[in-house]
C-alpha cells in the first residue's frame, strides 16, 4: 500500500498545470513485493513512471532460492533492474564478477541494466578519482554488445548518507572518465546514447548545478525519494532554473 500511494502522489506532483509532466524520465523502484502494484497502478491509470528492481539474479533458473530472475521480473513489466548498487557491493559481497553477470542476465530478457559504480573514501585517497569507476565499467562491460541498452550510474559511496557531497566538479570528472572508457571499449555511438547518472546525496538544491554537467544525464536518488515534494521537485529541475 505505500508504494501505491507514494506512487500517486509522485504521478499528481510531476504534473504541470494540465499537462503530464514530460521533460525527463522518471523511474522508481519499489522493493520486489511491490512490484505488482505498482505495475497494476501504472498501466491502469497509464502513468508516465517507469519503474524497476532493486536487484536480479545472475541465473535464469534452478535452485536459488530467493533469488528474483530476469524473466520473472520482465513478467512484472519492469524496464530496468539496478545492478552492483553499493549496499549489494558492501553487504552481499558482490563483486565485479558478479555485477557483470547480472548486466548479462537483464539484457538477455530486454531489461535495462543500470549498473552502479563509485569508490569508498578509503578508495578515493588510495587511488583517486575515477580508478575504481573506471574499473568496474570495464569489468561488467566488457562483453557487452554495443547494440545493448544500458544505464551508468556513479555513486561516490562516501557521499551517500554521510552528509558528504560531491562537487559539481567532482562528479563530472567522474563522470567524464567513465564517457570516455564507454568510448574506448565501445564506440562513441554507444558512449554518446549511454546515460550517465550521478547518484550521492542528491537533493533538489544540488540537482540544477549538476545537471549542468555535459556529461551528467541525470540523477540516481536515494534518500530523498522519500520525499515525494523533493523527488518531483528534482524531477522538474528545469522549471526552476532560470
Amino acid at each position: 500500500m505505500e508504494a501505491i500511494a507514494f506512487v500517486q502522489k509522485l504521478a499528481w506532483a510531476l504534473k504541470d498545470g494540465k499537462h503530464n509532466f514530460s521533460d525527463a524520465e522518471v523511474a522508481v523502484f519499489p522493493p520486489f513485493t511491490d512490484l505488482r502494484s505498482v505495475q497494476n497502478l501504472v498501466d491502469a491509470d497509464s502513468l508516465e513512471i517507469a519503474y524497476g528492481a532493486q536487484d536480479l539474479s545472475q541465473h535464469d533458473s534452478g535452485a536459488f532460492t530467493g533469488e528474483i530472475s530476469g524473466e520473472f521480473l520482465k513478467a512484472l513489466g519492469a524496464t530496468y533492474a539496478l545492478v552492483g548498487h553499493s549496499e549489494r557491493r558492501q553487504y552481499h559481497g558482490e563483486d565485479d564478477v558478479v555485477c557483470a553477470a547480472k548486466v548479462h542476465a537483464a539484457l538477455r530478457h530486454n531489461i535495462i541494466p543500470m549498473l552502479c559504480v563509485g569508490e569508498t573514501e578509503a578508495e578515493l585517497e588510495e587511488f583517486g578519482a575515477s580508478a575504481v569507476p573506471v574499473r568496474q565499467l570495464r569489468l561488467a562491460l566488457a562483453d557487452v554488445s554495443r547494440d545493448s541498452d544500458v544505464v551508468i550510474a556513479y555513486e561516490p559511496v562516501w557521499a551517500i548518507g554521510t552528509g558528504k557531497v560531491a562537487t559539481d566538479e567532482q562528479a563530472e570528472q567522474v563522470c567524464a572518465a567513465l564517457r570516455a572508457t564507454l568510448i574506448e571499449t565501445h564506440g562513441e555511438e554507444f558512449a554518446a546514447r549511454t546515460r550517465i547518472l550521478y547518484g550521492g546525496s542528491v537533493k533538489a538544491a544540488s540537482i540544477a548545478g549538476l545537471m549542468r554537467q555535459p556529461n551528467i544525464d541525470g540523477a540516481l536518488v536515494g534518500g530523498a525519494s522519500l520525499d515525494v515534494k523533493e523527488f518531483s521537485t528534482i524531477a522538474r529541475f528545469k522549471q526552476h532554473v532560470i
